[in-house]
């Protein structure tokens, strides 16, 4: 009769938890982001950056319930850790501070990119059958979801939709959440205040000569976009544009995989966006993790990291 051992292995998922967090950790305290030190009250058990980091690890390590994350963290390994509401609530209220990690990580990848893709995807809520009863995120009208359409799966959907400015290299520039009925066009409203001096690629959806003319002549983005075949001379997109806008589509299809940007358990619109900033923050730390510890592909997400 065959037996089977449990082998004592010491790269058991608690200790790869632990020393991702510790990696994670080091990498966002050597940004040397300034904190507000003017506080009043207690000190807290766990520093901003420490809350971030096991945020981050666990969004990495694909674990989406904190139940679980709170069990894969070896006893004793993190001092004064945390009660797991408390831990929510932290992390919650370090959403700017996460925004600001997520901005000088990607910083240090676009310093010398003229090209960049733009595209949207749905982030939905619930299905379209419980839309009409379903409570999540309806603190207020400014916030609520909304039913919105998904011209590359042909289906409507509701929710959210993600807006996503990434380089050709595949790391994100700019981010954003709409509602699902905004349309692509008014995402690049608010690009001018972000990005300028460059070659924007995007799709269909971004058709609009007005908005181009107006990007180019107030920061000097160049839009460009496949024509459609009505067109008046119309124009085939060249093969090097066509196969640079799949890059964007690689990195959702990522975040979907990996990350699970599709299944958020929140209930409220500030832990809905949470959520979702520190899917994209974990991402981005990873690829840096990649290019200026390890050396290698930044694309190579599906890695270890310790």
């Amino acid at each position: 009769m065959l037996k089977f051992s449990r082998l004592k292995s010491p790269n058991k998922p608690q200790y790869a938890c632990q020393n991702s967090k510790n990696r994670i950790l080091k990498t966002i305290e050597s940004l040397n982001i300034s904190l507000d030190t003017k506080k009043v009250g207690r000190r807290p058990k766990m520093t901003e950056f420490q809350v971030i980091a096991l945020s981050l690890t666990a969004e990495y390590m694909s674990l989406d319930s904190e139940n679980l994350l709170f069990q894969m963290i070896p006893e004793g390994s993190i001092e004064n850790i945390l009660e797991r509401s408390q831990f929510n609530k932290r992390r919650r209220k370090l959403f700017g501070l996460t925004e600001r990690i997520r901005s000088n990580l990607s910083r240090s990848f676009v310093e010398f990119e003229d090209y960049f893709v733009v595209d949207s995807m749905p982030l939905e809520i619930c299905k379209m059958a419980r839309s009409k009863r379903a409570k999540i995120c309806k603190e207020t009208f400014e916030t609520a979801p909304e039913k919105g359409y998904c011209a590359s799966q042909n289906s409507w959907f509701y929710g959210y939709k993600l807006h996503g400015i990434c380089t050709v290299t595949g790391v994100f520039s700019a981010i954003d959440i709409t509602k699902a009925n905004v349309h692509d066009i008014a995402y690049l409203k608010d690009v001018k205040s972000q990005l300028s001096d460059m070659v924007l690629l995007g799709d269909k959806g971004y058709i609009s000569s007005q908005q181009q003319l107006d990007l180019f002549q107030s920061v000097n983005i160049r839009l460009k976009t496949p024509m459609r075949t009505n067109q008046k001379n119309y124009k085939k997109q060249p093969f090097v544009f066509r196969k640079t806008r799949k890059r964007i589509e690689t990195l959702f299809s990522q975040l979907c995989d990996q990350f699970m940007i599709r299944r958020n358990y929140a209930k409220s619109f500030e832990g809905f966006k949470t959520r979702v900033l520190a899917k994209i923050t974990a991402l981005t730390s990873i690829q840096y993790i990649n290019k200026y510890l390890f050396k290698r592909n930044i694309n190579n997400i599906k890695i270890q990291i310790t």
